[in-house]
């Protein structure tokens, strides 16, 4: 008798659920909950108890077929959380989707700064990455995310596979950005002036608030290495970049969070001591 079996694929189901609350003049975690290979390191204050920050890790080192993350995030009201991550997120050529699910929750007079390095989504991966941002009362947001697609610096192209992405925020249940996007391996889109023109890396930038003209034209006019721009929306700055290397980005968003943060969040910028590790 011939039994037929299927080939074993493992994948994994990962969850994280963070609760942040102002106590007293700090900010403290309460809620610290995971399921699977996600967590926090130690919450860390290098600007002092106003500000938790966490450095999410995803110990596998990678997202593969069929693999899950769930994410999410509430800052109560008064209290400042900023999230970041150790190193880029790779997603691996698979033979099915691999998910990402991020649900952030800002209260009123909280602030939410989510600043990951960069998502590499390898030649042949499936991957398919859902954002969901509440924002309520004055709740304030600065959030970016930088995508490489293929390894140009290995010979790797993205001829293969798809990048799929999914971004709403909203302030007090009103649609304030909505966004979809999908890249297909091998797409004429990836080479195309109306697309990334040739560019393997993007990043979007995306700050509750406003600045006047002159700010506006100092962000405009940083020196850099990527082809960039940011547009004033009421009450959503947005920013922009191609680039051909994800370091290129990375340094163009942290040059834009310099600048802005004091003026949008009124603390200089302290960059994180995992991102020169």
């Amino acid at each position: 008798m011939t039994v037929l079996t299927q080939p074993f694929t493992p994948h994994w189901h990962a969850e994280l659920e963070l609760g942040y609350a102002r106590v007293g003049a700090n900010t403290r975690p309460v809620l610290r909950r995971h399921s699977g290979p996600l967590r926090v390191q130690k919450h860390l204050y290098p600007e002092g108890p106003e500000v938790c920050q966490h450095i999410i890790v995803h110990p596998p080192g990678g997202i593969a077929g069929g693999d899950r993350l769930d994410i999410s995030a509430t800052v109560g009201a008064g209290a400042w959380a900023q999230l970041t991550s150790p190193g880029a997120a790779k997603w691996y050529r698979a033979a099915g989707p691999a998910y990402q699910d991020l649900r952030l929750h800002v209260e009123a007079g909280a602030t939410l700064e989510w600043l990951p390095q960069e998502t590499i989504v390898y030649c042949a991966a499936q991957a398919e990455l859902s954002t969901a941002i509440k924002l309520e009362g004055d709740g304030r947001l600065f959030y970016w995310d930088m995508v490489a697609l293929g390894r140009p610096a290995a010979g790797e192209r993205f001829d293969a596979g798809y990048f799929q992405a999914r971004l709403d925020i909203r302030r007090d249940g009103q649609l304030l950005w909505h966004e979809r996007q999908r890249i297909t391996g091998g797409d004429g889109l990836l080479d195309s002036p109306i697309g990334l023109d040739g560019s393997s890396v993007f990043a979007t930038l995306i700050i509750s608030g406003e600045i006047d003209a002159e700010l506006l034209e100092r962000c405009r006019e940083l020196p850099s290495r990527v082809r960039g721009d940011l547009t004033q929306l009421p009450g959503l700055l947005v920013a922009r970049c191609l680039a051909d290397e994800a370091l290129h980005a990375r340094a163009w968003l942290i040059d834009l969070w310099r600048l802005l943060r004091p003026e949008l969040l009124g603390r200089e910028a302290v960059p994180p001591r995992i991102w020169s590790t």
